[in-house]
């Protein structure tokens, strides 16, 4: 791209508000425009005051500036972006749902105390970059230069750094369950032969299409003598 611009309006529409939200958020923060008071997920504020909006923006601050944050936003721009732009191209509305799905999740595992949390942003970017392992398992990545390895492996190699650099765990192990129950659910149990138990809701698809969000979904022009029940999801590689 010619110019940070372009750039930015190249990308994605699901990563990018995620992400544009995230630093919004955080630089009102920081600013002290915001206090995270009033986004965390403090349950009691949800279930006695009915202050939901908490059960959102909680995954929109992935902690103040610094070098963490700007990998965790780093992590949406890449692995998000190839995401939504590779197996999830012109299907807007199941990355979308896929979004939902792990953010569901994490509120669920927030309730078991060993995995509490008041911000659930950085498991939502652990979430993506599980998935995105998946997807690109055969990827190579260099960490700072030192280590390289295949994609498959990353998630785990990014825990055992905030392991090192003595930073919690738990979020990280979150967006790791979170994102293998949405693989497992959607890939593997599929590809063994099983059900596929999570499809995107036909609500999900009328918000993509009623507010144009994204590139039209692709729809393969059918023979003349349509059969029904055929599988429409996508394909999946094989011991990928």
């Amino acid at each position: 791209m010619s110019s940070p611009a372009e750039w930015y309006n190249s990308l994605p529409p699901i990563s990018k508000v995620y992400g544009t939200l995230c630093l919004l958020t955080t630089a009102a923060v920081s600013l002290k425009l915001l206090s995270p008071y009033y986004i965390a997920l403090l349950h009691e504020e949800v279930f006695y005051r009915f202050q939901v909006w908490r059960l959102l923006t909680n995954f929109l601050f992935l902690g103040p500036f610094s070098i963490n944050f700007g990998i965790r936003l780093l992590m949406i721009a890449r692995y998000g972006v190839q995401l939504e732009s590779g197996p999830f191209n012109r299907r807007t509305a199941d990355f979308l749902w896929m979004m939902i799905f792990g953010a569901f999740t994490l509120l669920v595992l927030s309730a078991i105390p060993l995995f509490e949390s008041y911000f659930l942003g950085v498991s939502l970017v652990f979430m993506l970059l599980y998935v995105w392992s998946r997807e690109f398992p055969n990827a190579n990545i260099n960490i700072y230069g030192l280590v390289q390895l295949k994609a498959f492996y990353l998630p785990w190699a990014m825990l055992a750094m905030d392991v090192i650099f003595g930073s919690p765990i738990g979020p990280d192990l979150c967006g790791i369950i979170a994102g293998h129950m949405y693989y497992f659910l959607t890939v593997l149990h599929p590809l063994a032969g099983g059900k596929l138990i999570l499809q995107t809701p036909k609500w999900v698809h009328k918000i993509v299409a009623k507010y144009r969000i994204g590139a039209p979904a692709y729809t393969p022009a059918q023979p003349a003598s349509n059969t029904s029940g055929a599988f429409r999801g996508r394909s999946y590689r094989v011991g990928g």
